[in-house]
């Protein structure tokens, strides 16, 4: 059971501890400092960089919340209601990440690739409000993993 704890937290870390300092470090330095034909590249590059590490969040968080649900609850008709919000939620947040990944992100590589920079531009503008709304869900998963037996 530490391992899965331990995939588990570590891969909700690198994920919603990802987009955090992305939206709110790595997203107003770019903006104030380059302009958008230099700042789109750099965000292709980090969502290349960033991306294969949250498919291997999603993939380890799904197989460790299953194997913890069954080996700690015998499944989720006897887990707490905290856990099926968590799971819930966290279900979302991967539906949110795939739609960003094969809607939004490859439009923008596509833009990128012929040099639409006002396209690539509306395209980050949709990947940004969309991980806003991921990243409020990811904290609030925190939270719930953290306190939700507690309430």
């Amino acid at each position: 059971m530490a391992i899965a704890i331990t995939l588990h937290m570590l891969s909700s870390v690198i994920w919603v501890g990802g987009m955090f300092f992305a939206y709110m470090a790595l997203r107003p330095a770019a903006g104030s400092l380059l302009e958008p034909h230099l700042r789109l590249p750099l965000w292709s590059q980090v969502f290349a960089r960033f991306f294969p590490w949250v498919w291997t969040a999603v993939a380890l968080l799904m197989t460790t919340g299953l194997w913890m649900v069954n080996a700690m609850f015998g499944g989720f008709g006897h887990a707490s209601p905290y856990i099926h919000m968590m799971a819930g939620l966290g279900t979302l947040m991967m539906l949110i990440f795939g739609h960003v990944f094969f809607a939004p992100y490859r439009r923008m590589k596509q833009a990128l690739a012929a040099n639409d920079l006002p396209e690539a531009g509306r395209r980050l503008a949709q990947i940004r409000s969309i991980i806003a709304i991921n990243l409020s869900l990811g904290l609030i998963v925190i939270v719930v993993a953290s306190a939700g037996k507690h309430f």
